[in-house]
């Protein structure tokens, strides 16, 4: 199944209550932390809550987080990835 990075930017924005932020403003291939969307650690928590929520998806540690949330192409890919059909 893909992924609209659309909608999940969506669902980021609505789910971390991101204020002045549209899915536009967000680029795929910026990073989730730091200098991109800049989130931080408690985001993080609340984001493999997320994708658990709307995609069961389960992200099981540090690891695999870093590689799914280095963007929102490579969560998008991560989730298509690991989604149970």
């Amino acid at each position: 199944m893909t992924i609209n990075m659309e909608e999940l930017k969506e669902i980021i924005i609505k789910e971390l209550f991101l204020e002045d932020i549209t899915p536009g403003d967000i680029d795929d291939n910026a990073p989730l932390f730091g200098g991109g969307l800049g989130l931080d650690s408690l985001d993080a928590v609340e984001l493999v809550v997320i994708i658990q929520k709307h995609f069961n998806v389960e992200i099981k540690d540090m690891d695999e987080g870093r590689v799914a949330f280095e963007s929102i192409k490579s969560l998008a890919s991560f989730i298509e990835e690991h989604q149970k059909s």
